[in-house]
């Protein structure tokens, strides 16, 4: 299925039935006075957090959501019926805009969470509703009211506890595979990542957090150079981010400027997330002897003046995963429940 976490929706609530302008007629009931009833309120439209869905793609090709109208009323004091409201589904996680003034209506980040976008019309008064000790025998009758319209931009969020990010072929994505069931792809080569990748760690049967990994950034990512950027905002709902550091870069780099590069495209992007409580995590550690590898992480972290967790892996050989899951789940557990949102 393809990822699509941006879309942007029309909605329209139903307007309301008109009121009914009637007057009784029965034989031998010559003044049978004023019996018409009021119209149906129009239905509204709500969006409903749905966990079975994780994407926004539907709304690529259904962009317009019309609720019902109510009905009109009718004579014998009969009341119009209301129309339906009308509920649709959006994965766990999505963010409602105002596509025109961009204000945030809501944020549904828990499971059935519903938010009601547009009210439905009200509906109008029948001439029953107008009699008076004064007016005998009213005609007037209201329409209905329109429901109201809105344009929505809709942005999906995902909801992980841990945030995989790094330069590109850091080994996030062979991470992941080592500590969950998901399978991404992994090459040998930039950008295997195009879009978002969740999996469960499950340390005990009753003890599991969820991972997220995002495309490699690149210089320029704030700017839109490469993907990463696209799907930083994925990152603002984690309790915690795992820098993955490449020890030994195809490239040639220097690690510690590959650091940097990571750390500034996230204050260019939200100044908060470069805040947000970060592990930096070195990966490939299999490719230097044990010495090596002791001598190299000291220098990187003593030139960085770095005072958070540190940790030596090797995600293809699984060497360090498990004490690093461990500690995450620790971490997560200890962790607030309520996560601001800093997008």
């Amino acid at each position: 299925m393809q990822f699509v976490d941006e879309a942007e929706i029309v909605v329209e609530a139903g307007k309301g039935g008109a009121g009914c302008s009637s007057f009784r007629r029965e034989k031998f009931i010559p003044f049978g006075g004023p019996d018409g009833g009021d119209g149906g309120d129009g239905g509204s439209i709500y969006l409903v957090a749905d966990p079975n869905i994780n994407t926004l793609v539907d709304f690529r090709y259904k962009r317009l959501f019309h609720a019902l109208d109510g009905k009109p009323g009718a004579g014998r004091q009969r009341t119009g019926k209301s129309g339906d409201d009308l509920f649709i589904k959006v994965p766990v996680g999505t963010s409602i805009y105002d596509a025109d003034t961009e204000e945030l209506i809501d944020d549904l980040t828990m499971a059935n969470q519903q938010a009601c976008v547009v009210r439905g019309g009200y509906h109008g008064i029948g001439n029953l509703r107008f009699k008076s000790s004064t007016n005998r025998a009213p005609e007037q009758c209201t329409p209905g009211t329109p429901g109201e319209k809105r344009r929505l931009r809709l942005e999906l969020k995902l909801l992980a506890d841990v945030g995989l990010l790094g330069l590109p072929n850091a080994g996030k994505s062979s991470l992941l595979q080592a500590v969950s069931a998901a399978r991404p792809k992994i090459a040998n080569y930039p950008f295997t990542t195009l879009h978002p990748q969740l999996g469960v760690v499950s340390i005990s049967p009753e003890r599991s957090f969820v991972i997220a990994d995002i495309p490699g950034l690149i210089e320029g990512a704030a700017e839109g150079v490469g993907l990463g950027a696209q799907f930083l905002k994925h990152l603002s709902r984690c309790r915690l981010l795992l820098h993955l550091v490449d020890l030994l870069p195809m490239e040639g780099s220097d690690p510690v400027m590959d650091i940097h590069t990571v750390v500034k495209e996230l204050e260019q992007f939200n100044s908060e997330l470069a805040h947000k409580n970060r592990w930096l995590v070195f990966n490939k550690s299999d490719l230097l002897p044990k010495e090596e590898l002791k001598a190299a992480v000291a220098a990187i972290v003593k030139r960085l003046k770095w005072k958070g967790p540190v940790y030596t892996i090797s995600a293809l050989g699984r060497e360090g995963t498990t004490a690093l899951c461990q500690d995450l789940m620790v971490a997560v557990e200890n962790a607030t429940k309520i996560i601001p949102d800093i997008s």
